[in-house]
């Protein structure tokens, strides 16, 4: 059985309230199975545990959680300057020499690429159940911020972008049951992909991911592409939970030195490439 790691901070009205909403609804006990958690409940195949720390520093999950757990899927609030309000997945870590947001500089974490699928899909069609589809975004984002030192692949699950979606029962419910729906079936087949170009919210991987059932791993978006390498490609490829077998790239959010480097690397390591 796989068994996972729900977390949450107590300073983010959005993970708490997804959290509370799955205390109710199944009726969880309490364990005393987590170490430094502020509470600590068990579930069939899960843990779900709640820290004082922001998620973004959730660098100690290894320590404070027990050794059975096999993936993280973090609850989470998700900040937009532009306001969108929006239900999002993501991978995390940091391509470049700067970690401002948690995490380590120029690593990435291990990413679990049918699990983000799978809630993405479930997103949407929560989505669509409580009539916010359209008026809410249903996306992956690109690769970013922390935590990046667990060795057990992580996702987060967000809901975005200000206090008043944060604080909306109606979201904690959205994502409350897409997890509860992921968690009683965790069977998933996809195509396994890395992704590179595009904006934050990679639009055209999302649509990818709903047309075409390709699910990523790490995506590397166009504002990242400065810190492009064959390390960070290795990065991409080998921390993931499967390996992609093919980069996804979006053509016109790259240059010709990016595709060249790309081009080079994916055949060195015999993996398929695919424009779009």
């Amino acid at each position: 059985m796989t068994y996972y790691g729900l977390v949450f901070s107590e300073k983010d009205p959005a993970g708490k309230g997804v959290a509370e909403y799955l205390i109710e609804s199944l009726n969880l006990d309490k364990t005393s199975d987590c170490s430094g958690a502020t509470r600590c409940y068990i579930g069939t195949n899960f843990i779900l545990a709640g820290f004082a720390e922001d998620t973004i520093h959730f660098e100690f999950l290894d320590d404070r959680l027990p050794d059975r757990i096999d993936k993280y899927i973090v609850l989470s609030r998700h900040s937009s300057a532009k306001r969108v309000k929006s239900y999002t997945v993501h991978h995390t870590g940091n391509f470049g020499p700067e970690a401002l947001y948690g995490g380590e500089p120029r690593r990435l974490s291990v990413a679990s690429p049918p699990v983000s699928h799978k809630l993405l899909l479930l997103l949407r069609v929560k989505a669509e159940e409580y009539g916010r589809l359209g008026e809410y975004e249903v996306s992956y984002e690109a690769t970013h911020h922390g935590p990046t030192r667990p060795s057990k692949p992580l996702n987060f699950i967000e809901i975005g972008s200000t206090i008043d979606e944060w604080k909306d029962p109606v979201n904690h419910r959205v994502l409350g049951e897409a997890i509860i729906e992921y968690l009683s079936n965790l069977s998933h087949e996809c195509r396994v992909v890395a992704g590179i170009g595009g904006g934050h919210y990679p639009r055209k991987h999302t649509r990818k991911a709903f047309n075409d059932n390709y699910c990523y791993g790490h995506i590397m978006a166009k504002y990242a592409l400065p810190y492009l390498s064959h390390e960070i490609l290795d990065q991409m490829i080998n921390r993931s939970v499967p390996s992609p077998n093919t980069i996804v790239v979006e053509k016109k959010g790259t240059r010709r030195e990016h595709r060249l480097l790309i081009e080079d690397y994916a055949d060195g390591k015999g993996l398929k490439l695919e424009y779009i």
